[in-house]
C-alpha cells in the first residue's frame, strides 16, 4: 500500500491482546512490517499494552492483597516486555531501550531511530500513555489499534445490537465514560485521562481494528473505524 502525504508525527497505541496471542510471534512480526512502512514516510511512536499476561499477573497479585498501584505497576512491567519484543521484530529501526517515561522517549528519539515504550505510571492505561506522549510530541495523528472495529455504544462483545459510533466529540465520549471501572486491568477503549488529553489538546484520534495490521496504514489517509474530533 502506498502511503501518501506530508511528513506527519503519528502516536499508534497497539493493544496487548492484538499483539499477544497464543504465545505467538506471528503478530510482532506482521506490525513490524506494517509500522516499517508507515515509518519510512513519518515520524513514528508506538505504544504497547500488556494484554492477557498482564491480566493474568495482575489478577494473582490482587489475590495475593496488593495494592491497586502494585497491580499497576505489575501490568506496566509485562507492557514493557511486549515492547521489548516488538523492538526485536523491528531490528535496527527501533531505539535498543524501552523510555521509562516520555523525557527519556523524547531523548531516545533523538537517536533517529523509531521509539517503542509500554506503560509508564499506575492509573494510566496503555490508551492514556498514548494521549500523553501524543501530545508531548505534538503528535498530528494518534491511532488506536484495538479489538473491534471502533467505539460502540455498548460492548460488541456481549450485545448484538451493539451500534458503532463512526465519529464522537472527545467531550460526548468522556460522558460515555464516566461510569467506567478504572482498576488495574480493566481499561477499555480510552479511560478519562486519555480523552481529556486528547481534549485539551484536539488531538485527532482514529480508533481501529487491529487484527488487521493494514488499517494502521489506512488510518493514516482513510475515515476507518471511529473518529474523535474537537468539542
Amino acid at each position: 500500500m502506498e502511503i501518501a502525504g506530508d511528513l506527519m508525527k503519528i502516536v499508534v497505541t497497539i493493544g496487548g491482546s492484538i499483539l499477544v496471542q497464543n504465545n505467538n510471534s506471528k503478530n510482532f512480526k506482521e506490525y513490524s512490517e506494517i509500522i516499517s512502512q508507515l515509518n519510512t514516510e513519518h515520524k513514528l511512536y508506538v505504544v504497547v499494552g500488556g494484554g492477557k499476561p498482564a491480566r493474568e499477573y495482575i489478577s494473582m497479585a490482587r489475590d495475593l492483597g496488593a495494592s491497586e498501584a502494585l497491580c499497576d505497576d505489575m501490568g506496566i512491567d509485562v507492557t514493557r516486555l511486549n515492547a521489548r519484543l516488538l523492538i526485536m521484530a523491528l531490528g535496527d529501526l527501533a531505539f535498543p531501550e524501552v523510555p521509562h517515561n516520555f523525557r527519556e522517549a523524547m531523548e531516545y528519539s533523538e537517536a533517529g531511530k523509531l521509539i517503542v515504550m509500554g506503560g509508564t505510571e499506575p492509573a494510566h492505561s496503555t490508551d492514556a500513555v498514548g494521549s500523553i506522549l501524543a501530545e508531548f510530541v505534538g503528535a498530528d495523528l494518534l491511532i488506536n489499534a484495538t479489538s473491534v472495529d471502533g467505539l460502540y455504544d455498548k460492548d460488541p462483545h456481549k450485545y448484538e445490537d451493539a451500534v458503532m459510533i463512526k465519529e464522537i466529540t472527545a467531550s460526548n465520549m468522556m460522558d460515555m465514560l464516566s461510569n467506567k471501572d478504572t482498576k488495574a486491568g480493566t481499561y477499555e477503549f480510552f479511560d478519562r485521562t486519555a480523552i481529556g488529553i486528547i481534549k485539551r489538546s484536539n488531538i485527532k484520534t482514529r480508533i481501529v481494528n487491529g487484527k488487521e495490521p493494514e488499517n494502521i496504514l489506512k488510518a493514516v489517509f482513510e475515515n476507518i473505524g471511529t473518529t474523535i474530533i474537537p468539542g
